[in-house]
């Protein structure tokens, strides 16, 4: 078989599967992390928190799910390589950064779920008040949960930060390289229409 033959095209560009996914994910942690501030910070009855926090554990498990299928993709479908001329120093920033945004977007919702796992209340997650999710294995059936729940929440809210700025840093990134570098890293990720 000659080598014109066994050539691979490069891929210039993300392709539809991809692109869904990392918006669907995109939209699902900013009001995730629109949520918990609200959470946090504002004064709602004990109904409103009630709602607010099942929405937002249905809302993480969706991502969640959305991350470990994103995962799946990636591992079975080629990404656009990285410009020739990108630095060594920026081409070893953008693979952690990307290896962050994949780590914080599975402990996020997987210590929130064994948060509510080891929960003394022992609420019930129903994601979307219709499917019933089930509670991790051991944390619900610990004899003093109250010790473990709180490490878990310390987990869960400085990893939520470190999410935050990671997530800024990324849509720095991909700014500089629209208006400022000029090449064509955010148009790999845009939908073809909108990609110029």
């Amino acid at each position: 078989m000659s080598t014109q033959q066994t050539r691979v095209t490069p891929v210039t560009r993300y392709d539809a599967g991809a692109i869904v996914l990392h918006w669907a994910i995109a939209l699902g942690i900013l009001v995730l992390i629109g949520m918990g501030l609200i959470m946090d910070h504002a004064h709602l009855s004990p109904m409103k928190v009630f709602q607010l926090y099942q929405l937002h554990k249905s809302i993480g498990i969706t991502v969640m799910l959305l991350v470990v299928i994103r995962i799946g993709w990636r591992l079975t479908h080629r990404a656009p390589q990285l410009p020739a001329d990108m630095p060594p120093a920026e081409r070893s920033a953008a693979h952690i950064s990307h290896g962050l945004l994949y780590l914080f977007q599975i402990l996020l919702p997987l210590s929130g779920w064994a948060m509510v796992s080891a929960s003394v209340f022992a609420i019930p997650t129903v994601l979307y008040g219709h499917i019933p999710w089930p509670d991790l294995p051991i944390l619900s059936t610990l004899p003093n949960k109250a010790p473990v729940e709180a490490a878990l929440k310390v987990v869960h809210h400085w990893a939520s930060w470190l999410l935050t700025g990671v997530i800024t840093l990324h849509i720095l990134a991909a700014l500089r390289h629209q208006f400022i570098m000029h090449d064509h890293i955010l148009g790999q990720m845009l939908p073809s229409s909108k990609r110029k």
